[in-house]
């Protein structure tokens, strides 16, 4: 193989298979001198894939975890499971990944083949998830589309049908996608109305990238998640809750979201949670599952609940029945 280019992708193909290849096999394998693989090593190494080497009889070469992640080689049946994976992911609200799965699955289907694209859509199809809870489903490619105008710059068309049922079609320049409680948000700038919306994702269908690019503008706030968080304080009719929660404010932070929940430590274990809720019974399911003492201050609608869910649990767990 005298391709440089065509032999070094080989070459790192096999390292990428976990195990310790000796000089010899790679060199028989790619049809070159041990001395050639040597050099390839070292062209693998200054672009920066950590490839270490060990002398010996059973000595060789294994790609090794280094200080950042380096362009990985997938075959077909590794990159339809990892696209089928993501946009699980991405649809069915794994909390912490869901932004980041968007962004990884706008990328993989960005470079996917067509008949790999076919493979990932034919077993979209024909599996259905087992979905818990009660929070609004969004298509993750939609999704993807609406990543990739973010990334790209580029700008959006897509319908959308308002809380009141109104459809309207919209024309956006899209600012970013937000995940906040059980749902996904696009923040933009509609053009039409020449001021900065929010959407729910679920709310809008058809999305389209134009292929037109814009300059990014300011945004009115720190950020897209306070964006979204300021619009929703002011736009749902949800009560204030708080609470004192008997563990460290970094590992409640992982169960309440940014976009609706402030939580401010008080000490080293303890941390006061301020948030806002449409659904009282959800909350108290998310207290609940804390694994941790609590007080809740307020609404007092939500200290009645958990004491009726206290009552009940008190009843179905008598001996007596």
């Amino acid at each position: 193989m005298t391709d440089t280019p065509a032999r070094l992708l080989n070459l790192l193909s096999l390292l990428q298979t976990p195990r310790e290849w000796p000089g010899s096999e790679l060199a028989e394998r790619l049809g070159v001198s041990p001395r050639t693989i040597r050099r390839d090593i070292d062209r693998l190494r200054d672009l920066g894939y950590p490839v270490q080497a060990t002398m010996g009889a059973v000595g060789g070469y294994r790609l090794v975890a280094g200080t950042a992640m380096p362009p990985l080689l997938l075959d077909d049946d590794e990159a339809v499971a990892i696209a089928v994976g993501l946009r699980a992911a991405a649809g069915h609200a794994v909390v912490g990944i869901e932004e980041a799965s968007v962004r990884a699955l706008g990328k993989l289907l960005q470079v996917l083949p067509g008949r790999l694209r076919h493979r990932v859509g034919a077993l979209n199809t024909a599996t259905v998830p087992l979905l818990t809870g009660d929070g609004p489903t969004v298509d993750p490619d939609d999704l993807t589309v609406l990543a990739g105008a973010v990334t790209n710059r580029e700008r959006l068309r897509f319908a959308y049908r308002a809380g009141d049922g109104a459809e309207t079609r919209r024309n956006v320049e899209p600012e970013r996608l937000v995940s906040a409680g059980r749902r996904w948000y696009l923040v933009g700038y509609d053009l039409d109305r020449d001021d900065w919306r929010l959407f729910r994702v679920d709310r809008l269908s058809e999305p389209r990238a134009t292929g037109a690019h814009f300059t990014p503008r300011p945004l009115p706030a720190e950020d897209a998640a306070a964006y979204v968080a300021g619009k929703l304080r002011r736009q749902s009719p949800a009560r204030a809750v708080v609470a004192t929660v008997h563990a460290p404010a970094a590992s409640v932070r992982r169960h309440f979201d940014r976009g609706d929940s402030e939580i401010e430590p008080i000490d080293e274990h303890r941390c006061r949670l301020r948030s806002r809720t449409d659904s009282l019974e959800w909350t108290a399911v998310r207290l609940l599952t804390l694994d941790c003492e609590f007080e809740v201050h307020e609404p007092p609608e939500l200290i009645t609940h958990l004491r009726a869910l206290a009552a009940r649990a008190d009843r179905a767990t008598r001996a007596d029945g």
